[in-house]
């Protein structure tokens, strides 16, 4: 069964350019990571710095969170993703500075980092918010693929052109994610203005927790966000890939990045799927499935002693982990009045971030505790638990059906 023409949200002219511009400050941002965490780790040495590079990215989401969600539904959501798009190459541009200069303090990297980490808080709510004004409703879930599927495809290819350009040393690479970032901001900025209802009058502490207020009181809402937010909590099985890859697979280096590589490449493999095929009915039912399956391949690749099974277990996990991303982000936005989308995305940004940063501490807490094989089995049979409840404790997301169409709570 092919999927109807109309559908595909990749016909739109205005979407098209969207993704583009999505595709290359992905890339952009991958490429940066890889480039940033060698360069720090060459100058001190010490494995501590490399995770306040990841701290002062992902800070300023969190402080920053009610008001770039507050200002992705003040101002027009283009200019928003333009110039945190030029923010973003202002700042690879210090860093090229700081290289040629001969910066030895790594100080100094991380306060251009947390200007990074202020570009793409600001530029995460707009882009979450704006994909409902470019495309039909009946189109979301097709363009959530997209947006996810172009995003796995720069985490694989982002990092392996990073490492190849850092060949010739960092500043080359710098260059590359500059221009790449001022590209995006081209696009972005010619996209057609945002015609939606914008939030108006004064700012005011009612309207900048407005957007976690509207999660608290939509089940269907904080029940898709909660889920996930739970699901990748407990499921943090890559954050022990290391200890798997050197003392339990014996596999070494080189097999740990066929590990790491593998949940992204399941991830593609079903985000091309669902381009083709797009997700219609039965949302909230296949969301609940899609994370007991993430649990269960979990639960597999605790158990596995060969490469092979564990890889396959891995590329399932990424599988089920896209459908489920892709349910989550058409359900919230088809339930979320377009005025309140900047802060809403903003808000469950942070609360995902933040799943995503307890779950590693929560798997080496766990593995500490009761062994790595434990830790990750049980975290596995943790999910399936929240999930269990999660389909008692809120039937409203539970009956969700169509994608394709606004939803009533």
């Amino acid at each position: 069964m092919q999927a109807e023409p109309d559908s595909q949200a990749i016909r739109v002219p205005r979407f098209r350019q969207f993704v583009m511009g999505r595709l290359c400050e992905s890339m952009s941002g991958q490429m940066l990571a890889v480039a940033v965490g060698w360069q720090v780790y060459h100058l001190t040495g010490r494995a501590l710095d490399l995770g306040f590079v990841g701290l002062a990215l992902f800070l300023p989401s969190v402080c920053l969170a009610l008001i770039t969600g507050h200002t992705a539904d003040r101002h027009d959501r283009r200019l928003v993703l333009a110039l945190s798009c030029c923010l973003d190459a202002a700042s690879v541009l210090i860093l090229i500075l700081l290289t040629l200069g001969g910066n030895q303090d790594p100080i100094w990297i991380f306060a251009v980092l947390v200007l990074v980490g202020t570009a793409r808080a600001f530029q995460a709510p707009a882009s979450f918010a704006i994909l409902p004004n470019l495309v039909a409703p009946r189109q979301f879930a097709n363009a959530a693929a997209w947006v996810s599927t172009v995003w796995q495809g720069a985490a694989i290819a982002g990092p392996a052109l990073g490492g190849v350009l850092y060949l010739f040393g960092p500043v080359p690479v710098f260059s590359a994610c500059a221009c790449m970032s001022l590209v995006s901001a081209a696009l972005f900025y010619s996209l057609p203005p945002s015609t939606g209802p914008m939030l108006r009058g004064n700012v005011t502490w009612e309207s900048l927790l407005a957007g976690i207020r509207f999660i608290r009181s939509q089940p269907l809402v904080s029940g898709a966000i909660s889920l996930d937010l739970f699901a990748v909590l407990l499921g943090g099985a890559t954050a022990l890939l290391p200890i798997y890859a050197r003392d339990i697979l014996h596999v070494g280096p080189a097999g740990l990045g066929l590990l790491r590589s593998a949940p992204a490449a399941g991830a593609l493999l079903l985000g091309l799927c669902l381009l083709r095929f797009p997700l219609r009915r039965h949302a909230g039912r296949t969301l609940l499935i899609t994370v007991a399956v993430f649990g269960i391949a979990t639960i597999g690749f605790g158990l596995s002693k060969t490469l092979w099974l564990s890889m396959l277990m891995l590329a399932i996990l990424g599988a089920a982990d896209m459908v489920s991303v892709v349910i989550r982000r058409v359900l919230v936005q088809l339930a979320t009045p377009d005025e309140m989308r900047g802060r809403v995305s903003a808000a469950e940004s942070v609360f995902i971030g933040a799943s995503n940063e307890l779950g590693e501490f929560e798997s080496g807490v766990t593995a500490a505790l009761f062994g790595t094989v434990p830790a990750v089995v049980l975290g596995g049979i943790g999910t399936l638990l929240v999930v269990g409840l999660w389909a008692w404790k809120f039937p409203t997301l539970r009956r969700a059906d169509r994608l394709d169409q606004p939803l009533s709570q």
